[in-house]
């Protein structure tokens, strides 16, 4: 019962703290990782790919699987099931508290000038956790971590990943007849890349 109770209280704190969408969620699930262990580095990254390419918004989908994952590895599929569920409430219920208390208030509120400021605080604070998400996830999937710490660059690089980024650049910005072509073709053209790359 414990480590629902944390899954609740963890995920209750990035969703109280993660203004700007799901991926300023990334950020606070790295120092979860590497509080809890409940998850690596390399499985977020996978989170994060797998939430951008299904339909919900990406922090739920990740509260969900985290608490799936980490029910699982205690209590089986019961214990999954009621992981994801738990790990998902403690994410949106912030979200919920803010909105109804918005809600009953909004007339005071819209004209506020201290909530006008608190906005205007925030709009750069999310900007901020979202390029922080997206340079995180990039370095995961360009380099490898361990060996650039130990001085070794051309190990340390992911080429197969810095060249299938350059070509979904090229693709998607200068070939005038594929950056129309809707994004899920990229993503699904990716998957299948990732996959023949894996083999």
């Amino acid at each position: 019962m414990t480590l629902y109770i944390r899954l609740f209280f963890e995920f209750f704190k990035i969703g109280l703290f993660a203004v700007g969408g799901g991926m300023a969620t990334v950020p606070f699930l790295y120092k979860l990782s590497d509080a809890t262990g409940w998850f690596s580095y390399n499985e977020l990254t996978n989170m994060i790919a797998v939430g951008e390419s299904t339909p919900g918004p990406i922090g739920v989908n990740m509260a969900t699987y985290v608490g799936y994952i980490t029910g699982m590895s205690d209590y089986g599929v019961f214990g999954a099931l009621l992981g994801a569920v738990i790990a998902t409430l403690g994410l949106i219920t912030p979200s919920v508290i803010v909105i109804l208390i918005v809600a009953m208030f909004l007339k005071s509120f819209r004209d506020n000038r201290y909530v006008n400021g608190a906005f205007y605080g925030l709009r750069p604070t999310s900007t901020g956790l979202i390029a922080a998400a997206g340079l995180s996830v990039a370095v995961s999937n360009l380099f490898y971590a361990d060996a650039l710490k130990e001085g070794a660059f051309l190990e340390g690089v992911n080429f197969k990943g810095l060249v299938l980024a350059v070509l979904l650049w090229i693709f998607t910005n200068k070939v005038s007849k594929t950056k129309k072509l809707h994004p899920i073709i990229f993503i699904a053209a990716s998957a299948v890349i990732g996959v023949l790359f894996s083999m």
